[in-house]
């Protein structure tokens, strides 16, 4: 079981994050924050798929000036992406912005700093200290020559050390690089030496199965040592895409569970129907569920059996067209591969309504 690195934990909004709290997943719109229809409607996207924070660009005064719409019509605490100018900030605050990100490299000196702090402070924000190995302050580069874990672990201890030198502590730090190993490293160093939270991210990932491979080998080696307590997996796809592949990470490492966990076969001559057809459509026809469930789709009676045992509901291949409906684990009743896709779906959702119902009541 991993045991996670023990951090005190901030708000982002009615999110907790660090400390005993689940490790939240987060994305980012890409849509001009100045046009608040759009990046509304992309944030209701990303809450349909289960996102807890969202992060919003605002580069310029017009994407602040839509922030307070945008803010009201969310259910998720946003997160105001600040860099360069750091009134942006400030009205990011003002707006209603739950935590706002600055970036060392470009966010100006300390005065500047203090400002977003007092503006933070004043407006209920927690800030993300957002470290980017394309991005760090000039004279780190020139003592160190070039990007590295070194100068990326010294420009967040600097900026925290201001940050705590005017008694804020609402903050989470990132380090993130393109370069997974450094990206790795630098947190690794970091993990040891401060005890706020850490936000995980490899920037600039790439494509979604480029990026997801490699976010998933540098933020999985992470979270597997315990380290991260809020996630964003930065693809050069569909945003919907990064919390999908959030999700998918924590839950394979047993961090977290939202919806239904298909364990499936990669098939082969023996399967006794198209698994690879069925998985796919199984995984589009069951996205709205967000209990967690296990869901076992197996080709052949080699394996299927077995893996039936440990999942909610099975179905396994067999011959003359059908295969078996595995319950909790048993084999139940047979069914024909021609209706099992619109039979499992009833089963899931039929066991997905049963387990939310009994969690209400518990709560009572």
């Amino acid at each position: 079981m991993i045991q996670r690195r023990p951090s005190r934990k901030i708000r982002v909004g009615s999110v907790e994050v660090g400390g005993d709290a689940p490790i939240s997943v987060q994305s980012m719109t890409n849509t001009l924050t100045s046009d608040a229809g759009a990046t509304i409607d992309q944030i209701r996207q990303l809450e349909e798929a289960g996102a807890d924070i969202v992060r919003v660009s605002c580069p310029d005064e017009e994407s602040t000036a839509a922030l307070g719409t945008i803010v009201k019509a969310s259910k998720v605490p946003l997160v105001a992406d600040i860099h360069f100018h750091y009134k942006r900030g400030i009205e990011a605050a003002k707006a209603g912005a739950a935590c706002l990100r600055i970036n060392p490299g470009n966010i100006g000196g300390e005065k500047r700093v203090k400002d977003v702090i007092q503006a933070a402070r004043d407006y209920g924000c927690s800030i993300r200290i957002g470290v980017n190995a394309g991005s760090l302050e000039r004279e780190l580069l020139e003592k160190y020559g070039e990007p590295c874990p070194d100068a990326m672990v010294e420009s967040a201890l600097s900026h925290a050390r201001i940050l705590q030198d005017h008694d804020f502590h609402e903050f989470k730090i990132s380090v993130k690089a393109s370069d997974l190993f450094m990206t790795v490293a630098a947190y690794q160093q970091l993990s040891e030496v401060i005890d706020c939270p850490l936000h995980l991210g490899i920037t600039e990932s790439g494509a979604l199965r480029t990026g997801t491979v490699k976010s998933s080998i540098g933020m999985g080696s992470l979270l597997w040592a315990g380290i991260g307590d809020t996630i964003r997996v930065s693809l050069a796809a569909d945003p919907v895409e990064e919390v999908k592949v959030g999700f998918d990470m924590l839950k394979s490492l047993g961090l977290r569970h939202r919806g239904v966990n298909i364990i499936a076969c990669p098939s082969c001559a023996r399967q006794g129907y198209n698994v690879i057809k069925t998985v796919e459509e199984l995984e589009q026809r069951l996205a709205h569920v967000a209990t967690p469930l296990s869901l076992s789709i197996i080709g052949c009676v080699v394996n299927g059996p077995g893996e039936a045992l440990m999942t909610d509901i099975g179905f396994t291949g067999g011959g003359a067209g059908s295969g078996m409906v595995y319950v909790a684990g048993k084999p139940d009743h047979k069914m024909d591969n021609e209706r099992m896709v619109d039979h499992i779906v009833g089963l899931v959702e039929q066991k997905a309504a049963e387990l939310e119902k009994a969690k209400l009541e518990a709560a009572e």
